[in-house]
């Protein structure tokens, strides 16, 4: 595969081997951005688990002190008393009938889906197609609940959902190359303590076992974890 000139260039900035502290991934990740739109950044915590134990299945949710620069579209499938809740909180759709009749025809145009506990008869019902896209709520991730102004709140501020994959690698956005620094920092951060917080009882020897940080189609930055503070 050719190797595009911009991309050698972003190449040419990274030191081989080197572990950055992630104040100055963070500082680095905006300077080997080869794409001329606002890029996403993305952090990827290699974790130390089995994520086919049942036990050891990392998924959650972490509020970015930032946001993530993303305007998310939320749906709010509810129960017609619970629909001024959802508008006036900003959710971009809600209501029931007409919604699960779209998706059940395809229509999946949406970043988040929150439901009230008491529609998820019909909710279950759309397993198959929202499971494979990381559309079906969740309670773990607060997706389902009767707080929907909450959470639809929560989310349009920059709570992000995760979840780690067969691999044990979570990947996640934490903002976009627009940000400063130290808002990257901080954002990262917030998300790789969550992960310490949620590390299983039952996972053993090393939990942290690698962290890097990408923009949208650049060369990916490892981070010494121990440049970030509660690890």
């Amino acid at each position: 595969m050719k190797i595009s000139k911009k991309r050698k260039e972003a190449n040419a900035k990274l030191e081989k081997d080197k572990l950055y502290s992630l104040s100055e991934a963070s500082a680095l990740v905006k300077e080997i951005t080869i794409t001329k739109f606002n890029a996403s950044v993305d952090v990827h915590v290699r974790l130390g688990i089995d994520p086919r134990k049942a036990d050891q299945a990392i998924r959650g949710t972490v509020s970015l002190p930032h946001g993530t620069g993303k305007t998310k579209r939320v749906l709010v499938l509810c129960s017609p008393d619970k629909e001024n809740e959802a508008a006036e909180a900003g959710a971009d759709y809600y209501g029931l009938d007409e919604y699960v009749q779209k998706i059940q025809g395809g229509w999946t145009d949406v970043d988040v889906i929150i439901a009230t506990p008491n529609v998820m008869a019909k909710v279950g019902a759309l397993g198959r197609i929202l499971g494979p896209r990381n559309l079906m709520p969740n309670p773990k991730t607060g997706t389902i609940t009767f707080d929907v102004g909450a959470a639809v709140s929560e989310i349009k501020k920059g709570k992000v959902s995760f979840r780690a994959d067969k691999f044990g690698i979570v990947h996640s956005s934490i903002g976009r190359v627009s940000f400063n620094p130290e808002q990257i920092t901080e954002n990262a951060q917030e998300l790789i303590q969550m992960l310490v917080k949620m590390k299983p009882s039952t996972a053993k020897g090393t939990y942290i076992k690698s962290i890097s940080l990408a923009s949208t189609m650049s060369p990916g930055i490892s981070i010494d974890s121990k440049s970030i503070s509660g690890i």
